[in-house]
């Protein structure tokens, strides 16, 4: 039997884009209602101010997560992105900005003091700045690490790697021998077929293409000799040699020029055991 609850899991979106983004005016650059969710974009000297109206005016009290994304081809490369949570309105929201390598975006430690540790998280793996966050340290990669792993032109083995000396009793880093060049990403299945040249298929000379075969008659011996039986009319038919055949033609001789010895008799039944005989 289904449960019925007389509240929905999320509350309707109707109007609410349009509310949202008409209180933030010019601080919006984009925003959409897509998969299920209000997505909206904001200046990111903004973004700070914009938050602040959400959570004070709008009921958007809790912020869940601060996420990032890498798209290298962008002169903004990066997207950050604030999740926030309204448990009155029962509402979901994602606020959007985007950053390079060398801009930061404002902290919001002021409004959330949680975010401090996404903050941090997102330094760590993108290399994002926030600016006012007096404590902004890598979170999860070891102390000394060079790199942020989340880039899409991170390396995948990396630059150095780690392990534990028992001479000096602790974690030391070591250079990795291999040859690190800047990944350039390609998600097309090789059994598809790129429809690009190949590195180093440039340099190849494409052979000729092959001659169309031509059909032609088989080649015979003649009619076949399947059925007509083979004999052997004659000694050199044999192929055994005049010796053999002389030693074949003798019938029932000995080589000696004798007769050849007869069978041995049949030895005599032997008395069975539980007559009483001998054995």
């Amino acid at each position: 039997m289904a449960v019925l609850h007389s509240a929905p899991r999320y509350a309707s979106f109707e109007g609410v884009l349009d509310e949202l983004t008409g209180a933030l005016g010019d601080m919006v650059v984009a925003s959409r209602e897509e998969y299920g969710e209000i997505v909206i974009n904001v200046v990111r000297e903004r973004v700070e101010d914009a938050l602040r109206k959400l959570r004070d005016e709008h009921q958007f009290q809790q912020l869940m997560d601060i996420a990032g994304a890498d798209y290298p081809t962008r002169l903004d490369r990066f997207d950050v992105v604030y999740c926030l949570l309204s448990v009155t309105r029962n509402l979901r929201l994602i606020v959007k900005t985007t950053t390079d390598e060398a801009t930061p975006v404002p902290t919001v430690t002021t409004l959330w003091p949680n975010a401090g540790w996404y903050e941090r998280e997102v330094y760590d793996m993108y290399g994002v700045l926030f600016a006012g966050n007096t404590d902004l340290r890598r979170i999860l990669t070891d102390y000394g690490f060079e790199g942020h792993p989340f880039r899409k032109d991170f390396p995948l083995t990396g630059y150095v790697e780690l392990r534990y000396s028992e001479e000096d009793k602790r974690v030391v880093y070591e250079p990795v021998e291999l040859a690190q060049d800047l990944r350039q990403f390609d998600f097309m299945s090789p059994w598809e077929g790129a429809d690009y040249v190949l590195p180093g298929d440039e340099k190849a000379v494409p052979p000729p293409p092959a001659p169309a075969p031509v059909a032609t008659a088989p080649v015979t011996r003649g009619p076949a000799e399947a059925d007509k039986p083979k004999t052997t009319d004659t000694p050199a038919q044999t192929g055994a040699g005049d010796k053999a055949n002389a030693e074949a033609a003798k019938d029932g001789e000995g080589k000696d020029g004798g007769k050849a010895p007869e069978a041995p008799a049949p030895t005599e039944s032997r008395p069975d055991a539980d007559k009483g005989g001998k054995a």
